[in-house]
């Protein structure tokens, strides 16, 4: 199978479970058909699903992500002494640990191609991490507390786990509890990320964008949080700080002096 054969089968294994949609007719054009594949796998409730279908996923997201380029840790220079700084997109960077800025439910963004992280993690790792986050949420029997983090399998993603965090959402003015729910968040990531053995962890901007945190205050917080831990500790676990945004890649330059 190539890479359009095996789109074109799990769209139509993903079709077939949803009555809805049976008798849908597959697109023709290769980028309709990603999305509308995308937009199936984000809708998906947790559930089984044969092996063939995983192995196939499998092959289907290795090969995207490659074909996307895949960044190793090893080839960046860091800011400072184990801290790095790198705009790019978390899904395709290979370290130990990629944190997730999740929502409370913890299983994911349900919305067909939406653009926050949570969305694009669970798209390219696949339905089996949906699956391991429900099995999670299942157990705790209510919905993850903002500053708490849970740790992982990646599946198809280039580094080894996925922590996932709920940061704040704010509504109107910023308050002193959000700031701390915020630092909450990324303490909890590294503790985690420490008691698990990893050795390197990239976090994205928690709470910006959707969540509406202020970027620059994020990420004062966020490496004010991490430079705390590292002297608390006497931690040597790497840190990078992942960025999308051109403005969020200044204000981290400016914080963490690598201009």
């Amino acid at each position: 199978m190539n890479q359009a054969d095996r789109r074109k089968f799990l769209i139509q294994k993903l079709l077939d479970e949803q009555p809805r949609y049976r008798g849908m007719e597959i697109p023709q054009d290769k980028i309709e058909q990603k999305r509308l594949l995308r937009s199936l796998f984000n809708i998906r409730m947790p559930g089984n699903i044969s092996e063939d279908f995983l192995k196939i996923q499998n092959e289907y997201l290795q090969e995207e992500t490659v074909l996307k380029g895949i960044t190793n840790l090893a080839d960046l220079s860091p800011v400072q002494e184990g801290v790095y700084l790198w705009q790019g997109d978390i899904t395709t960077l290979r370290c130990d640990a990629i944190v997730n800025a999740a929502n409370s439910g913890m299983t994911g963004c349900y919305a067909p191609c939406h653009g926050c992280i949570d969305n694009c993690i669970h798209t390219y790792a696949g339905i089996q991490l949906r699956l391991e986050c429900a099995g999670i949420m299942q157990k705790q029997g209510h919905e993850e507390e903002t500053g708490k983090a849970k740790l992982t399998s990646a599946y198809n993603l280039p580094c080894k786990y996925v922590i996932h965090t709920v940061g704040p959402i704010i509504h109107g003015r910023l308050t002193e509890s959000d700031k701390e729910l915020l630092a909450s968040c990324y303490r909890s990531c590294l503790e985690l990320a420490e008691q698990n053995g990893v050795k390197s962890i990239a976090f994205c901007c928690i709470s910006t964008g959707e969540f509406h945190f202020p970027n620059d205050k994020a990420a004062e917080i966020a490496v004010g949080t991490m430079k705390e831990y590292r002297e608390q500790t006497g931690s040597d676990m790497e840190v990078i700080f992942n960025v999308f945004k051109d403005v969020d890649y200044e204000i981290y330059r400016r914080l963490l002096g690598a201009d």
